[in-house]
């Protein structure tokens, strides 16, 4: 029996048990073709355009295994610390899938690529917490079903469905955790860092793209509780396809509170899947998943073994890029930036576009400055992230080299800006075509200064006795009249020169 309660508080839940996670994340890499045919990848085409007989499963066709896809598999274990297998090979998983045309899923069961790894994340304090893994495989993506009617997307309620195949078939790595202990009231923290740094890596390995938002990367929170003191793990539930690293800690902490509330009213906690929903943090039950569900796993007979030779696996790990926790903390050093400072330039995901503007020629403190600021603004207000914006790490650089020249302001680049993202052109385009070039002629500076001293006499006698800091006031009336295109600190200094006086 299930007794339904509110939820009791975080507090309250962690007063008591302890949490045990473990994270599934379906990375799709980003190969130009499917996993065992040669239908091609590309995103957003016309519904079933991109399809064959061998990933419509249909009689007959034979699959053929991508070689990037074992190779981007590979890199990731390596990157993962895992043990690469020296040979290994497919299975086929048959399970309900409306949207799979060949009804099973070719995947890897118990003869994974990589396995027995570990990544080692960094809490927002600087702690370090060790997160193990037990698997790495490789598997294909099923198709897309879009349910028409009803109000909530999903089958309930709908009056009929819509299968696309242009997915099925994709390449996709799970990496399953072992079980996450020891993290205490930290776990929904543990679990978005743990995917934040998974993302890091994988980015950097340049196998996907691992956007969230576009389901590249999702992750299937698994979550129990058992009483403190108590060796055996309590019964799971499964979150899935959670799609936002702020939303992989909301859905760990909202299981906590639900499962405390279940047993700590009478309760048993029913294995089963569950839906996250975004609106309030809330998950709602699935289907029920039986530890012995049988998946009547079996060898697939149309594909040979997978057998990495040693000096390709040794050829990979040599090749492999600088991993993104070493990055970070040599490039904290080289920007002479806090730990702090760092956390929140990786939480905005800012690190790329900042070295690929500092590559471009711009100084380190001004690539985060308008990354961190302008730019992290307008990508806020428009709900994408920073590296969605129309605009790129060369013209920010460019922004920064005008501004250095003094043929930009601040408040200037900043209106150079949204013109670059409006879609009017390179930075050097829109300055032209909003004449927002700084005054930069004396004589005109010379004139603007001597109608704000004739035009505000009061203040003008305040500067000549010994009040330096009401100068800005006159300040900003040259900067009104020149339309913010004058250097402020020019326009104080020639200020001060007409009225006699020293900023000293």
């Amino acid at each position: 029996m299930t007794v339904t309660t509110d939820l009791v508080s975080y507090e309250e839940a962690l007063a008591a048990y302890d949490p045990v996670m473990g994270l599934e994340v379906h990375v799709e890499l980003g190969t130009k073709t499917k996993m065992f045919c040669g239908c091609s990848t590309t995103l957003k085409q016309e519904p079933n355009s991109q399809t064959c007989p061998t990933c419509l499963g249909l009689p007959g066709a034979l699959p053929v295994v991508n070689e990037i896809g074992v190779e981007s598999a590979i890199k990731i274990g390596l990157a993962l610390h895992c043990e690469i297998a020296e040979w290994c090979r497919f299975a086929r998983k048959n399970y309900f899938y409306p949207d799979m045309p060949k009804n099973f899923q070719t995947s890897q069961y118990d003869e994974p690529i990589a396995f027995n790894g570990y990544l080692d994340v960094q809490l927002e304090d600087g702690e370090v917490f060790r997160v193990e893994i037990e698997r790495a495989h490789m598997e294909e993506d099923t198709g897309k079903s879009t349910h028409v009617g009803g109000a909530t997307g999903r089958i309930h309620g709908a009056s009929h469905s819509l299968l696309d195949y242009n997915r099925a078939g994709i390449p996709l790595i799970e990496i399953v955790t072992k079980p996450i202990e020891g993290a205490g009231e930290r776990a929904p923290e543990v679990a978005k860092a743990y995917v934040a740094e998974l993302r890091e890596l994988i980015k950097a390995l340049g196998v996907s793209e691992a956007r969230m938002d576009k389901g590249q990367m999702r992750c299937d929170v698994n979550l129990s509780l058992r009483p403190h003191g108590r060796a055996e793990f309590g019964t799971r539930s499964e979150t899935k396809n959670v799609n936002s690293l702020r939303s992989v800690e909301r859905a760990a902490r909202y299981e906590i509170q639900r499962h405390a509330a279940v047993l700590n009213s009478g309760g048993t906690i029913v294995q089963e899947t569950r839906h996250f929903h975004e609106d309030d943090g809330s998950t709602t039950s699935g289907r029920i998943k039986d530890n012995a569900e049988d998946y009547r796993y079996f060898p697939e007979p149309d594909l040979v073994p997978v057998a990495p030779s040693r000096e390709w696996v040794e050829e990979l790990r040599a090749g492999l890029p600088e991993l993104p926790r070493v990055r970070r903390n040599r490039l904290r050093e080289e920007w002479g930036i806090s730990e702090h400072d760092m956390q929140s330039i990786l939480n905005a995901d800012a690190i790329g576009p900042i070295v690929a503007t500092v590559n471009a020629g711009a100084d380190a403190a001004s690539a985060r400055k308008w990354w961190m600021g302008e730019l992290a603004r307008h990508a806020n207000e428009q709900g994408v992230e920073l590296g969605a914006l129309p605009i790129t790490p060369e013209h920010v650089a460019r922004v920064t080299e005008l501004v250095a020249k003094g043929d930009l302001n601040d408040k200037l680049a900043r209106q150079v800006i949204e013109g670059v993202l409006k879609g009017e052109g390179t930075p050097d385009e829109v300055v032209d075509k909003r004449g927002l070039k700084v005054v930069s002629d004396e004589g005109a500076l010379t004139a603007a200064v001597d109608e704000a001293i004739a035009g505000n006499p009061g203040v003008a006698d305040k500067i000549r006795g010994g009040k330096v800091a009401a100068a800005g006031a006159l300040v900003g009336a040259v900067m009104k009249a020149t339309r913010g295109q004058a250097d402020a600190a020019r326009v104080k200094e020639l200020i001060l020169e007409k009225l006699g006086v020293s900023e000293g």
